[in-house]
């Protein structure tokens, strides 16, 4: 009797033992075939022949409307520092050479004050998505009330939630903004402009965006204006396409700077990059094209260097 209790309770834990076994060595497999092609299924293909699109001539300056008023987009810099969110900024004590630049460029709710000595303080433009908006009016203080300097706000996100004919609760909410700090010039990207960011992804590496479940990310947006505006560019904190997948070491740091208990950054990267299900950033493969894009638009890389 106890052979015969026994007989089947074993043969389901041996069942078990081999399925988790086998889902173990898909995972193993499924995680080298990602490290092979680059961490990036997604990545563009060597032999594409994508088209080259002059940034520099690509669109006049009317497609950033302003939210309120009649201002207009005509910033234009000689220097530029674009600071990352990453936390590859913290220790670098970089702060200094950012506020020499003519022009600072930051992204959505990233903070300068009590990390200035590593970012420094100063912020010329700031390219906010959609999604970062109420973490920014939530600290007026420090990203709408700034006396020192009279910044950019350029607001990103579907023409139906931040466009200018847009009746939403967003769009409301940018506009009283706009006419309570009067120190800041704030503009929004217009529809036909969005898809321009679209089509140039497209062309860049040869694949849809939409089709491809893919989001661009605000560092998309911010590298391109940048490219516009400014005549050099200085990139902090931003690490290069393969920083991800060419040491199973890789020191494992924040996704934000400033949200130290954060998720892990290239784990954040590497999730997005092979993502199939829902819609996901490319880091990895925005991070190609800004590679290639350094060689047209003066553009380097500092801490790390690449």
């Amino acid at each position: 009797m106890g052979l015969t209790s026994k007989g089947p309770q074993s043969h389901r834990l041996v069942i078990c033992a081999a399925v988790l076994v086998l889902m173990t060595l898909l995972i193993l497999y499924g995680s080298n075939n990602a490290n092979d092609a680059g961490l990036s299924p997604f990545r563009m293909s060597t032999h594409q022949a994508l088209k080259t699109t002059d940034l520099k001539k690509w669109s006049s300056r009317d497609v950033y409307v302003p939210i309120y008023g009649n201002r207009s987009m005509d910033l234009h810099c000689r220097s530029c520092a674009l600071v990352t969110s990453s936390s590859h900024v913290l220790g670098t004590k970089a702060g200094r050479d950012i506020d020499r630049a003519e022009c600072v460029i930051r992204m959505n709710d990233a903070p300068s004050l009590g990390y200035d000595e590593d970012v420094g303080n100063r912020t010329t433009l700031r390219v906010v998505a959609h999604s970062s908006v109420f973490r920014v009016v939530r600290k007026p203080n420090e990203f709408l009330h700034r006396s020192d300097t009279r910044p950019m706000i350029v607001f990103w996100g579907p023409p139906n939630k931040i466009g200018k004919d847009s009746k939403g609760a967003l769009n409301r909410l940018i506009q009283r903004v706009s006419m309570t700090y009067t120190n800041l010039s704030c503009f929004s990207i217009t529809p036909n402009k969005m898809r321009k960011f679209d089509n140039l992804f497209l062309r860049e590496t040869g694949r849809d965006r939409q089709r491809s479940h893919s989001w661009l990310s605000t560092g998309w947006f911010t590298m391109v204006i940048a490219i516009e505006i400014c005549d050099n560019i200085q990139v902090y904190g931003m690490v290069s396409p393969n920083h991800c997948g060419k040491k199973p070491g890789t020191k494992k740091i924040p996704y934000h700077y400033y949200k130290p208990r954060g998720p892990d950054e290239c784990v954040t990267y590497v999730q997005n990059e092979i993502g199939k299900k829902g819609n996901h950033h490319r880091f990895i493969t925005e991070k190609q094209v800004f590679a290639h894009w350094a060689k047209q638009y003066n553009i380097s890389f500092l801490h790390p260097s690449w």
